[in-house]
């Protein structure tokens, strides 16, 4: 037994350490820890933050074109195509993947309106426009086109433009009212299916100096220096919640107070916290550093649910962060793998592209992802555990057939006497034995 336990132990050490090694690997998962934060949350969050434009295009009928300052306006008119275009554009987040979209109700505010208040806000676009020719003033402009102008057409325009490029309609299924005047929420639904979204948080919990971003498509970062793909990639700033228990003087809603830098266009745009949860969609402020604010996240809530909305995750979600992961720790065709599954399952993804081309670009310095032969190292490790059950039967239970004859042979020797008495006992003796045995039968005969 000792010296099959010299040979079969070793080896039953060396097969546990394989086993070992093997949950050790399987367990292995990418490092991200050189990814900042921030950038992880940009990653993650801005595929599902959208630009909305909302805009009515009003078309007028002029009648006065006997007088030379009716020509002139008619001149002005011409220029414009007898139009003018109320409303404006904002920011929003997807939250669910079949498309509800969360906004400010004073973002699609225009498209709510009655059609005489959109064309009384079309006059008095007008109305600063001729009142800044002639250098006139602003009532005076006003009443003359009064008098003279008369609206035929109020045509209304909702577009949500997703991150990749799709311009979709869209259809607001709840409405609360512009800040001052109640609470700033409104919910639109647009055409979609596995597109990426953004958690609610929970707005009850947040505090004083929590770290936030705010995320949107701030009017101040359009340029005519910049592409038109520029306008399709948010802007994020970071900042703090500086006071959470603001409340409007009007309307008696509440809002909280932010220091993160914003301006108009970010309306309706998510705040999101440290975990990449909305906690609240900016409303407002002076375009002042350190005084925005933004609705609760709680408040919109109210309106998610009129609209009959459920803010789950995509796959597209899953299969994305699960890539990023896979990419930023080093492990690229894995990655490739999970960004190819996004395009197969949501082909305008604003981001999926470049994560494949530099995916495939890096390919060769990939590293091995382990758990993906999870059940191969399962198989390999349950065939190593029986070997091992067989040395240590081998080893300690069974018992050398050798020792065995060794033994009986020893007890044999032990009860054969010494016949020719030379002190020992050896073949002679046995043939002497036998000869004897074979002597007493004959005489026994």
């Amino acid at each position: 037994m000792k010296k099959r336990a010299f040979i079969t132990v070793p080896i039953s050490i060396l097969l546990i350490a394989v086993i070992v090694t093997s949950f050790f690997l399987l367990n292995i998962k990418p490092d991200t820890s050189k990814i900042s934060q921030a950038q992880k949350l940009s990653e993650y969050s801005k595929p599902a933050v959208v630009r909305i434009i909302d805009y009515a295009i009003v078309d007028w009928q002029f009648y006065d074109f006997y007088t030379d300052v009716g020509l002139e306006v008619d001149a002005i008119l011409q220029q414009l195509n007898y139009q003018t275009i109320v409303g404006g554009s904002g920011s929003g987040a997807i939250i669910s993947p079949n498309g509800y979209v969360v906004t400010n109700a004073h973002v699609v505010e225009t498209s709510q309106m009655e059609d005489v208040d959109i064309a009384t806000a079309g006059l008095e676009q007008l109305a600063t426009i001729v009142a800044d020719y002639y250098q006139e003033d602003y009532s005076i402009a006003y009443e003359y086109l009064w008098n003279f102008l008369e609206y035929t057409t109020v045509t209304r325009v909702q577009k949500v433009v997703l991150p990749g490029g799709d311009i979709l309609d869209g259809e607001v299924k709840s409405y609360g009212a512009p800040f001052n005047e109640g609470k700033d929420v409104a919910v639109l639904k647009i055409e979609g299916k596995n597109l990426p979204t953004l958690p609610l948080g929970d707005s009850e919990t947040i505090e004083d100096q929590n770290n936030i971003w705010v995320i949107g498509y701030p009017g101040a970062a359009d340029s005519e220096l910049l592409s038109p793909d520029s306008a399709l990639e948010s802007s994020m700033n970071a900042g703090q919640i500086t006071a959470t228990s603001k409340t409007l003087e009007q309307g008696g809603s509440s809002v909280i107070q932010i220091d993160a830098a914003a301006t108009h266009g970010n309306s309706g745009g998510p705040v999101i916290n440290d975990k990449g949860e909305i906690i609240g969609l900016l409303t407002f402020g002076p375009e002042v550093q350190g005084f925005n604010f933004a609705i609760p996240v709680n408040t919109a809530k109210e309106f998610v649910n009129q609209a009959g909305a459920k803010n789950t995750r995509s796959s597209t979600d899953t299969l994305f962060k699960e890539g990023l992961e896979l990419y930023w720790g080093g492990y690229y065709k894995d990655a490739l793998e999970k960004f190819e599954a996004v395009q197969r399952i949501y082909p305008n993804h604003s981001e999926i592209k470049q994560y494949i081309t530099n995916s495939e670009k890096k390919a060769d310095e990939s590293k091995i992802l382990w758990s993906e032969y999870k059940l191969l190292f399962y198989i390999i490790n349950g065939v190593l555990a029986l070997v091992i059950i067989f040395l240590m039967i081998f080893t300690f239970v069974l018992k050398p057939k050798s020792a065995a004859a060794s033994t009986g042979s020893s007890t044999l020797s032990d009860n054969l006497p010494d016949l020719n008495r030379d002190g020992k006992i050896d073949m002679e003796d046995v043939m002497l034995a036998l000869k004897k045995q074979q002597d007493e039968e004959k005489k026994n005969k």
